[in-house]
């Protein structure tokens, strides 16, 4: 339990800053008038909006579970030059 007595400063740090926060935030910030908010809502109402598109059903390949790897082109040995066998002298 000692051990645990080092966590004590930042937890009342922790709090105290909660607290202060909170407290800051009482007041109503963001409160916007009745009257206000209905004329935006009526105005944000009234405006066209584009009609959104559905783009063309294409169909699908079915799917048949097993994944296959495109196979890759084998390029051909380069032919380097031609070493006979060694004779042991």
């Amino acid at each position: 339990m000692e051990i645990l007595w080092w966590l004590v400063p930042s937890l009342v740090v922790t709090c105290l800053a909660m607290l202060w926060v909170g407290w800051l935030g009482r007041e109503g910030r963001g409160e916007v008038d009745r009257e206000v908010a209905v004329q935006r809502l009526a105005r944000a109402l009234s405006q066209e909006r584009p009609t959104p598109q559905t783009p063309p059903v294409r169909e699908r390949d079915r799917s048949t579970g097993i994944a296959v790897r495109q196979a890759r082109k084998v390029q051909p040995p380069t032919p380097g030059p031609t070493q006979g066998p060694r004779r042991a002298s």
